[in-house]
């Protein structure tokens, strides 16, 4: 493995800038400095294509989704050629393709993954998000059975979502995004406010996919059950800290606005009738207003526009300065960076950019050992790593 060192690095002053509408937001001026951890990077596996996100099994293997539609194992450091078999047809094409993978939390005695993609239909004009349960036998997926399809089918390209997470409880949460949704016209009458479709929500399922009955909108007229949140743009990280059991999201914005939620049940989360971003290359409004009553802020948002992936909260042992710390990826061109986020409570205190310039990171992952998992992606499609984080004596 390849180990470069890095000292910890803080931002004593975070410098906002402006977007073309003006926008200059209070949530981002978190105070600086840094809880000092130095750490390595190692680079733990090479040679993959568009990794998307990693799962760990018991035996030490990991599991990683490739978004062109493959399901690799790597094994002690070796990305193996075997592709597992069994993997759904995913519709490939901007943002779409094979997506989130995470185990069941009572794997090692029922073998169940789960795995997000789009989907398309019959003739690829139109996709969705959509959710499969399958055991993972002998390289390959058995017993595969779709559990969730979206109402959320577009012909666009991206705004998938696609996340998944398992509470403390054993119940699923995926996100969906609004499908690049226009933001023109009757806001009010946007997919992300019609909570008929599942455009712009995170939902709750059991873990067969049915639906739990104590959701907040089941029975409720003009709700799919399905539901937990809504008015969201695209989620693109989601994760519970399984100490607090507060579940979190990072949705990416527009030119601006990508945001750091505190998902809470039943919540409108305003897109995109409140928000930091504006309209692409013009810089436009977008948003009527910054809040309106009844619809939530993020507890942070970054302007510009970090391109907000993969999320992770951290509560290993490895790096004892940064537990409770919420780590989000960034993949945009100028702003590429893990951003590591102090939560006091529900409250972020404190931010600090990590490998600023160095990676386009799709995925962030605490591994059973402590360490911080990272999926990096070339946006063209070459080659791509997955490095770590490694405490250094520094």
């Amino acid at each position: 493995m390849l180990a470069i060192k890095i000292g910890n690095f803080g931002m004593r002053h975070l410098a906002l800038i402006a977007s073309a509408a003006g926008l200059i937001g209070t949530a981002n001026a978190q105070p600086g400095g840094s809880t000092v951890q130095p750490f390595e990077v190692e680079t733990v596996v090479e040679g993959l294509v568009n990794p998307w996100s990693m799962a760990f099994l018991p035996n030490g293997d990991m599991l990683v989704t490739e978004r062109p539609g493959r399901l690799r194992i790597v094994r002690d450091g070796e990305l193996l050629d075997q592709e597992i078999s069994g993997v759904p047809q995913v519709r490939v094409g901007g943002q779409g393709g094979l997506q989130d993978v995470v185990l069941h939390p009572n794997f090692s005695s029922n073998r169940l993954v789960y795995i997000s993609y789009s989907k398309g239909n019959a003739d690829g004009s139109l996709g969705t998000t959509a959710l499969i349960r399958a055991r993972l036998e002998n390289n390959r997926l058995n017993n595969v059975e779709e559990i969730f399809e979206a109402i959320a089918w577009t012909p666009t390209p991206g705004h998938y979502g696609a996340r998944i997470a398992f509470d403390n409880d054993g119940y699923l949460f995926m996100s969906v995004g609004d499908r690049m949704a226009p933001t023109n016209g009757d806001l009010e009458a946007h997919p992300a406010q019609d909570p008929s479709n599942h455009q712009g929500t995170i939902i709750r399922l059991n873990d067969d996919g049915s639906v739990p009955s104590d959701n907040p909108f089941v029975g409720r007229e003009g709700f799919l059950p399905e539901i937990w949140s809504y008015g969201h743009r695209n989620p693109q990280g989601l994760a519970f800290d399984r100490v607090t059991g507060e579940l979190w999201e990072t949705e990416h914005g527009p030119q601006g606005g990508d945001e750091l939620n505190h998902i809470v049940r039943g919540r409108n989360y305003g897109w995109p009738l409140i928000g930091y971003g504006a309209n692409y290359g013009v810089g436009t409004e977008i948003h009527p207003s910054r809040a309106r009553a009844g619809m939530e802020q993020p507890a942070a948002f970054w302007v510009p526009s970090i391109a907000t992936s993969g999320l992770a909260i951290y509560n290993g042992a490895a790096f004892e300065n940064w537990q409770g710390n919420a780590f989000v990826g960034g993949m945009s061109g100028q702003h590429q960076r893990l951003s590591r986020v102090s939560l006091t409570g529900t409250t972020v205190s404190n931010r600090e950019a990590l490998l600023a310039g160095q990676y386009r990171i799709r995925d962030v992952r605490e591994g059973p050992d402590g360490l911080i998992y990272i999926a990096t992606d070339n946006i063209f499609g070459n080659s791509s790593s997955i490095i770590r984080l490694v405490p250094s004596d520094e």
